[in-house]
């Protein structure tokens, strides 16, 4: 049985809080360096987001010598769409400083663990104490500093606030593991795809006398040894360079009646771009029925690849992902169903398209991107004959259920975590009872 509980206020334990500024200097605030500047879009309570991070100067870091962040620190978004996130970072972030929308918590390791306290502040609960705390004054939500110093935890003695955490981070770990994997296998396929099907390394290395590196044989002998001239200049003698359209049936997507209840909360997932985050379009914010079916939305089949065609974010990125089930989607999106290529290759075929289709991105008013179909049904692609693409295909096949495994497997990971986090935070489930769920996912 764990030790007495306390409830302990932020204020009394923590040696810091408080957040930081943006440097002096307008435009070029952010001038580089080897001191990192952390602000609210690094912040996520799954994991620090290392994306967007900027750089300072030695002066200006001076400047923020006050809000240092030192290991173990916890993170806390304080203003905004993102109040209330919050995490820590990972030794090889530092040097770093935060904004003025970052807060830094330092509590006193000897009686408040830092890691405990991340997850105590990301449980459910907590959570919707601090966003309906942050929305109580201003007009732009808000935690200020006194708010957070008299934030109350309740904590067991400090050994079993370590065990709590080493148990919930022992899942973050897996499931931060399986993310990095996740990643290096689509940039060494997507490597992959651009070397075979877009640059063909492995034609001029024949062509020039030379075995093609990185390939066995029977591989090797799937890739002529001659260039032919085509509208995309040179390619493999054999080899088919075409539009989009002759690789893909293009479906277009679209809404159904939000006044209609029957159409919503079924079982099929209903996609837009804002989920297209990754190369798998397997999540979804939102689910239709059947019946929603030709009634204002349609199937994407498994295996199509999924690609965002309107919307603001689409100056700044073409969103490109993949259905492993069957899918309904909005009408900022085009379904296409592979028909004379392989599914996983149409999907890095456009994934290997996304700076192309950037570029010929258009304006349709009041700041929206789009991408006319004429433009997305016109970009070529090179392809093999059926029976080399058939063999080729199944190397991206590997590599993509290998991406799809670590990404169920997270989900599995994640939602075991969430069961656990608030139970253990709460003292419900005993430290004990936790360690015997996770010996039986071994």
């Amino acid at each position: 049985m764990g030790g007495e509980w306390r409830h302990l206020r932020l204020g009394d334990v923590c040696t810091k809080i408080g957040s930081g500024a943006t440097p002096r200097g307008g435009k070029d605030a952010y001038r580089g360096g080897v001191t990192r500047l952390i602000r609210s879009q690094n912040v996520y309570d799954e994991r620090f987001h290392r994306d967007g991070l900027v750089f300072i100067d030695d002066a200006q870091a001076l400047d923020l010598r006050n809000v240092e962040v030192r290991p173990a620190d916890v993170l806390l978004n304080i203003t905004g769409d993102s109040v209330a996130r919050c995490c820590q970072v990972a030794q090889d972030v530092l040097p770093a400083r935060v904004n003025q929308h970052v807060a830094i918590i330092r509590p006193r390791p000897d009686v408040l663990d830092p890691k405990f306290l991340r997850y105590a502040l990301v449980t459910p609960a907590c959570q919707a104490y601090l966003l309906a705390l942050a929305s109580s004054g201003a007009t732009r939500n808000a935690l200020t500093k006194a708010m957070i110093e008299e934030l109350r935890v309740d904590a067991p003695p400090i050994g079993e606030q370590r065990a709590i955490a080493n148990i919930l981070g022992t899942l973050d770990d897996k499931i931060e593991l399986n993310r990095q994997t996740s990643e290096t296998l689509e940039a060494m396929a997507r490597a992959l795809f651009k070397s075979w099907f877009v640059d063909f390394d492995p034609v001029r290395a024949k062509a020039g006398g030379r075995q093609p590196s990185g390939m066995d044989a029977e591989t090797a002998k799937l890739f002529p040894s001659e260039f032919v001239e085509s509208e995309l200049g040179e390619i493999p003698k054999g080899w088919t360079c075409a539009p989009l359209e002759r690789w893909a049936t293009v479906l277009s997507g679209g809404t159904p009646s939000k006044s209609n209840p029957s159409l919503w909360n079924g079982d099929l997932p209903w996609i837009s771009p804002k989920v297209m985050t990754s190369i798998h379009a397997d999540e979804a914010d939102a689910f239709v029925t059947r019946q929603a079916v030709g009634d204002g939305t349609r199937i994407a089949p498994t295996g199509s690849t999924l690609i965002m065609v309107r919307g603001m974010g689409l100056h700044r990125e073409v969103r490109v992902s993949q259905v492993r089930r069957e899918v309904t989607f909005n009408q900022d999106v085009k379904a296409l169903v592979p028909q004379q290529i392989e599914a996983n290759l149409l999907m890095f075929a456009m994934l290997d398209a996304q700076e192309v289709l950037l570029g010929r991105v258009e304006s349709s008013g009041h700041g929206t991107g789009k991408l006319p179909s004429e433009i997305l049904l016109s970009h070529l692609i090179v392809m093999p004959d059926a029976a080399a693409l058939r063999k080729l295909a199944g190397i991206f096949t590997n590599i993509n259920d290998r991406i799809a495994s670590a990404r169920a497997e997270n989900r599995h990971l994640a939602a075991l975590r969430d069961t656990l986090l608030p139970a253990l935070l709460s003292g419900e489930l005993p430290v004990g009872g936790a360690e015997h769920v996770l010996e039986a996912q071994a």
